[in-house]
């Protein structure tokens, strides 16, 4: 394998999916070891940018599931709960 070449997407625009295959395939580059230290540094660079991409939409995604959940229980709450008058 080579340096991670030709149309390198901003991260921004790639899927969760396309960011997750680009950063296997630098840690593969970087694991065999046939790089250049120039090359391997521009990869390791990309590489630190995803994960810090990743991680955020992972943070993100479960910010909104907690969300979600949380309102799923005071729906359950509100149903639970006799709101007629007496």
């Amino acid at each position: 394998m080579s340096e991670l070449t030709g149309d390198v997407r901003p991260i921004e625009d790639l899927t969760f999916r396309e960011a997750m295959a680009e950063l296997d395939k630098i840690v593969g580059m970087l694991e065999s070891n046939t790089l250049e230290l120039e090359d391997s540094l521009k990869n390791y660079e990309r590489g630190v940018a995803l994960l810090g991409a990743l991680q955020g939409r992972l943070t993100d995604a479960q910010q909104k599931v907690d969300v979600l959940m949380g309102e799923l229980v005071a729906d359950t709450d509100d149903a639970v709960r006799d709101t007629s008058l007496s």
